[in-house]
């Protein structure tokens, strides 16, 4: 049975260690000794460690089969000196683990003014966060490159799902770019990431990347119409440039400053994944609350 280290042990990555089942033993790696007891309940060895800490890593010697690589980049910094900790710890196991799985954002290609694009176009990241995510692919390819490991890193945007949809963002009355500045925007549902992140481990091929996005192309504003519809909420208002730039946070900001529309075509041919939720639509219609039924008079 396959020994598999799962590094960030969140949602996404619990939703895989589900998909695995019985298939691997699974070592979780979390820096919280709260989450020990959940973890088994899990079915998952916890093995306490700091990403940022690599002394903290010496258990990593216990030699996995493979690696599914969830946790995030520092929230600050020019690179990831956490992927680069991993990778040297992992460096003094018995052996090295022979396949990799890397969660990646779509970000790396910064804003592609809305063409469609697939696995091929070049990576022009702007934000800091993009950068580190970058960062961190070529410090995984060089790695696995040198080592031997298949490595396949999967680029995800938007991640959704009950848990974790903006609805305080709508409920804010958080306004939108107006039609004619809107950009498209990329999603993914939580399950579908996790199914992609699990045949990623078995079918996918070295030192490979794959869009791991539904087959939307929705614009912003046509997500979050979508959203407030849904859950009978208001929908966003919609405002130019100049007035978005005056009202809405930066850091929100920054994601309407890149439009693109991403090919999955690479997900469905060589790793098979058939997408629970093709579109966001599809997940809202079978999961928001309905409006209550009106009664209608009785007649005499």
């Amino acid at each position: 049975m396959i020994r598999i280290l799962i590094v960030g042990c969140g949602d996404v990555a619990m939703r895989a260690a589900n998909l695995l089942g019985d298939r691997a033993r699974l070592i979780g790696l979390t820096r919280n000794a709260d989450d020990v007891a959940r973890l088994r309940a899990r079915g998952i060895v916890p093995l306490i460690g700091d990403l940022d800490d690599l002394r903290a890593l010496s258990r990593l010697r216990t030699a996995p089969g493979a690696v599914m690589h969830f946790a995030p980049p520092p929230a600050e910094g020019r690179g990831d000196p956490r992927t680069g900790r991993l990778l040297a710890a992992l460096a003094k196991a018995r052996r090295i683990p022979r396949r990799f799985v890397y969660i990646s954002t779509t970000g790396v290609y910064g804003d592609c003014a809305g063409a469609r694009i697939d696995e091929t176009r070049p990576r022009r990241a702007q934000s800091p966060r993009a950068r580190r995510r970058v960062n961190a692919e070529d410090r995984l390819r060089a790695w696995a490159a040198r080592n031997g490991v298949s490595l396949a890193i999967l680029r995800a945007p938007g991640i959704y799902a009950s848990s974790r949809l903006p609805l305080e963002r709508v409920r804010q009355g958080t306004p939108v770019l107006s039609a004619e500045h809107d950009v498209y925007t990329n999603h993914i549902h939580a399950d579908d990431l996790a199914r992609a992140a699990v045949a990623a481990l078995f079918l996918g091929r070295p030192n490979r990347a794959y869009h791991a996005t539904d087959d939307s192309e929705l614009k912003m504003g046509e997500w979050f119409d979508a959203l407030a519809d849904a859950h009978q909420l208001p929908r966003p208002p919609r405002v130019d440039w100049d007035e978005a730039e005056a009202r809405i946070a930066p850091v929100l900001l920054s994601f309407m400053n890149e439009s693109r529309r991403l090919s999955n075509d690479r997900l469905k041919r060589e790793l098979r994944v058939r997408l629970a939720y093709p579109t966001p639509q599809a997940f809202l219609e079978a999961a928001a609350p309905r409006a209550p039924r009106r009664q209608m008079p009785l007649a005499f």
